[in-house]
């Protein structure tokens, strides 16, 4: 269900598996009950992924520490940066998808042209194989769905997310894989590369994250136009 990075006084950071719930539903322990279940304390959310995604999670230990973060997400103060895959091939290789987002059918998202509060992401991608690709992501907004949304208003939705695309897989292929943030006055950074997905876990991402996109905060990224 997840593993435990770091264990602070404050704050722990885990990974969740993809498929696993954030909060608890249908009978069976989301990823936050189970954790507290496992470490026999109290745990704060301070922010969420989506069921399919997985990847890091930071979460507070005391209420006092909750605010602090969620303070702290409030004014974009914690980096986060994805990674993806997607099948065909987008307009550029790199650049922004901004735009407001509202509400569609079936608990979907779309990207509108408006820009009144829009939901901003950063985006590398880079070729792994005949027609698919590897996708570095960094959300500037904390939108719901964010950026399954922004890649499929791109034409290129992530594989296996079968909610805003049509090609099924062994998962959706969307992995929360860096965040950084200063907690009173210390620096953190935490990193992980996903365990689980074929496509994931196949030598060619590997190799490109680790070759690309390795320290992906020290990366020139595209500024907006």
């Amino acid at each position: 269900m997840y593993q435990l990075l770091s264990e602070q006084d404050d704050f722990i950071v885990i990974n969740k598996d993809p498929n696993v719930h954030f909060h608890s539903q249908d009978g069976t322990a989301g990823v936050i009950a189970q954790a507290e279940a496992d470490l026999g304390y109290k745990l704060y959310p301070v922010h969420r992924l989506d069921t399919p995604t997985s990847g890091l999670l930071i979460v507070a230990r005391t209420p006092q520490a909750a605010n602090v973060f969620t303070q702290m997400f409030t004014a974009h103060q914690v980096q986060k940066y994805y990674l993806a895959i997607a099948l065909g091939k987008p307009k550029k290789k790199q650049g922004w998808i901004v735009g407001d987002m509202a509400k569609s059918r079936r608990s979907m998202y779309k990207l509108l042209r408006t820009t009144d509060n829009p939901a901003m992401t950063q985006f590398f991608c880079a070729s792994l194989s005949e027609g698919k690709r590897g996708y570095l992501l960094k959300p500037l907004s904390g939108k719901t769905h964010q950026l399954r949304v922004a890649l499929a208003s791109i034409g290129v939705p992530i594989l296996g997310d079968t909610l805003y695309g049509k090609d099924d897989s062994d998962r959706c292929y969307l992995h929360a894989y860096c965040v950084h943030f200063n907690y009173l006055g210390q620096q953190y950074a935490f990193e992980q590369l996903p365990l689980h997905g074929d496509q994931f876990v196949d030598e060619s991402f590997v190799q490109l994250v680790n070759e690309q996109w390795d320290q992906p905060e020290r990366l020139l990224w595209p500024s907006k136009r």
